[in-house]
């Protein structure tokens, strides 16, 4: 008997659900995300497959989950009513925020308004020094008068944060002892448990966070469980996290600060394990849907992560340098840029008569003209539908049926009259302001990072990624394109391809030549046995669980840190040359330069991520996707590829035809995307399935 994994991505409008069966069998289904209760879309989606495929809850194996319930719940303001304690005189940390603007010259530019209101922030009267010493001890009888003042108020949760309680948490762990005897049911979160690290605001944004969405995650997973077993499902739930790895739910449960962003990393994860067996190297991911499209970089076998990030603040519209219009969420992340272009997104004309696209996007209700749901703006779709790019009778496998008569007429009544241009040209010059958008998430991840995109390889995927990926290859001077199967569905497949992974770290400042070897070595072995403990209770011990320590650091006097691999073994004379000889290849990598090496370097965090991996290859070697081909071939058209090359009759073709080599322009139809192979590149098929071009 087959037995699958099932990879389960919810979304605002769709939950997509995938089948892996460990012979490579792929088994999808796509329904639309019950917003009241999201486990039921997921109960009702296994479900269908059940039936459809005569199968039943003893072939589960285990469930990976992506969702965004966390995110919503910060997006729409609806987490737990939350109290905070902090030390007297930070009680307006939240507000204060860290002075970062999004948009430079907007005045009129509000910031977020706190997760905490004020009156549900208590101070009391403590103080811990930098090293830890106490200078204020804590009255425990002002601790008490604090937190029965959050009880009276009806808080859901309490976050306590306490001015430099990485460096000695006494006082925190008193108040939570003060809190659990007062409430004990009653969802609690002290800092230096959630995030042991230097910097008040971000220390403090992320404890809060955590509190405010824990009742939410808690009682998500809650009501998941009982409906799968209610539907005799007994198989394991492991949620992807936004830093690629996975994690159980009772862990998720109380740390849910690690899956907010756990939606766009399955994708990247996916990707990365594919790499990995194709060979590549380097490889950007993009990842294009309907409203917004999101770029990631692999290097040598891993993704590359970001130490902190924000949520709740929009679409990154431009340089990456420009944060501050959400919270901040100081845990380790995939490190995404996003744009707001996608499908969806709306063609307009500005007061300068220049043709503009996005952010704003018709989404999937009333969604682009060509879909007849009520659509009045032109988009990026009606764009390709004009281009000959997009098959009106084939969308979704036919069974979304496209009106191409609307998106001519209105592209040519809003956008091509108003710019005094044929029809065609304003509709490619519309995807080219399209991928231009798009090329600034992909630099955002390589050149702002000091990475030349032309060394990578661009791995696409997402509904739109395949048909917009060539053009923007091109364009970036990239000569290699992937495209998995089943594109459209990709990021469900990967959070079939992670491992579990648990993330610790703490702060111990200190010189790195004139540190103390033992206490650093300490530090990082308690570290250590904590992930170590974790696994072990997965049931990830010996070979099966695996330590990668890292350091973060930086040029004395520097305010950021740049993190780096930190060499195995206990701590020594060597090792301490190795981490400064890294650092300074990683500062010059990023900004272009390295100091002399008279210029002393600072360890800020040391970091442990333990990793339980399975027991066999979670990478089939091929995958057998079970859906049926179309009834009927479809005809060759003509597609526009610029006012160079005109309109060309293109081939139609299914992604098992380039089983055997072929030049292009082609187009690739199948049941969840479109890919566009343009003149002169040539397109084939790998041995696992895989869409591989060259320009």
């Amino acid at each position: 008997m087959t037995s699958f994994r099932v990879g389960v991505d919810i979304g605002g409008t769709f939950t997509d659900i995938v089948f892996l069966g460990d012979d490579g069998r792929i088994l999808t289904k796509k329904v639309s995300s019950s917003v009241d209760d999201y486990a039921r879309a997921i109960a009702d989606g296994l479900g269908e497959v059940f039936r459809e495929y005569k199968l039943n809850g003893a072939g589960v194996e285990e469930i990976r989950h992506g969702t965004t319930v966390a995110s919503n719940a910060i997006l729409e303001q609806k987490g737990a009513k939350t109290g905070l304690v902090t030390t007297k005189g930070f009680r307006d940390v939240l507000e204060i925020r860290d002075l970062r603007m999004p948009r430079l010259y907007d005045i009129a530019w509000e910031k977020p308004a706190p997760l905490v209101e004020r009156y549900l922030r208590i101070a009391v009267n403590e103080r811990v020094d930098a090293h830890g010493n106490v200078q204020v001890p804590l009255d425990p009888a002002d601790a008490e008068r604090a937190v029965d003042k959050l009880l009276a108020e009806g808080v859901e949760a309490i976050a306590v944060c306490l001015i430099n309680s990485f460096a000695n948490p006494a006082h925190e762990q008193a108040i939570k002892t003060i809190i659990r005897r007062r409430a004990p049911d009653l969802p609690c979160c002290i800092s230096f448990e959630t995030l042991p690290e230097i910097k008040e605001y971000e220390r403090t944004s992320t404890t809060v966070i955590n509190a405010y969405v824990t009742p939410i995650v808690a009682s998500y997973l809650r009501s998941l469980r009982r409906q799968l077993d209610a539907a005799k499902i007994t198989a394991p739930v492991l949620l992807m996290q936004s830093n690629g790895g996975l994690t159980t739910a009772e862990a998720a449960a109380e740390r849910p600060m690690n899956i907010i962003e756990s939606g766009p990393a399955g994708g990247v994860v996916g990707a990365q394990a594919l790499a990995k067996r194709l060979g590549l190297a380097r490889i950007i991911t993009f990842d294009m849907g309907g409203t917004t499209a999101k770029a990631a970089l692999v290097e040598h076998g891993e993704a590359t992560r970001a130490g902190e990030y924000q949520v709740g603040g929009g679409i990154m519209a431009g340089s990456r340098l420009l944060t501050g219009a959400g919270y901040r969420l100081k845990v380790p992340a995939i490190d995404l840029a996003e744009v707001g272009a996608g499908g969806g997104s709306i063609v307009w004309i500005d007061a300068g008569g220049s043709m503009q696209v996005g952010p704003r996007s018709a989404g999937a209700h009333p969604g682009p003209l060509c879909y007849d749901l009520g659509g009045t703006e032109p988009t990026v779709t009606d764009a390709s539908v004009v281009l000959g790019y997009i098959n009106p009778d084939y969308l979704v496998g036919g069974a979304l049926k496209l009106n191409a008569r609307r998106s001519h007429a209105a592209f040519e009544e809003k956008i091509a009259r108003a710019l005094k241009l044929p029809l065609d040209h304003a509709a490619y010059g519309a995807v080219q302001i399209a991928a231009s958008n798009m090329i600034r998430a992909i630099k955002a991840v390589s050149s702002e990072r000091g990475r030349d995109p032309r060394e990578f390889a661009l791995f696409a995927f997402g509904g739109n990624g395949p048909l917009f990926a060539a053009m923007m290859a091109e364009a970036l001077n990239m000569k290699h394109i992937v495209i998995p199967p089943a594109p459209g569905l990709f990021s469900s497949f990967g959070l079939l391809y992670a491992d579990v992974e648990y993330h610790y770290s703490r702060t111990l400042r200190r010189l790195l030549r004139k540190c103390d070897l033992a206490e650093v070595n300490a530090a990082w072995d308690a570290l250590a046995n904590e992930a170590r403990g974790q696994l072990a209770r997965g049931g990830f011990t010996g070979v099966r669980a695996r330590l990668k320590r890292s350091a973060a650091l930086h040029y004395q006097g520097q305010t950021f840190e740049l993190t780096v691999p930190a060499p195995d073994g206990r701590l020594d004379a060597r090792a301490i040359t190795v981490l400064e000889e890294a650092f300074g290849q990683e500062h010059e990598r990023t900004y272009g330069h390295r100091a002399g090496p008279e210029e002393p370097v600072e360890l800020v965090n040391i970091a442990v991520v333990g990793q339980g991996l399975a027991e066999r290859s979670l990478v089939p070697d091929r995958i057998r996707l079970d859906r049926g081909a179309p009834a009927t071939r479809p005809a060759p058209r003509k597609a526009y590829f610029g006012p160079a090359l005109g309109w060309l009759e293109t081939p139609v073709i299914a992604r098992a035809d380039l089983a055997t080599p072929r030049e292009g322009p082609c187009i690739v139809e199948e049941y969840d995307a479109t890919c566009v192979v343009p003149p002169k590149a040539r397109a084939r098929l790998d041995v696992a399935g895989n869409i591989v071009i060259e320009l």
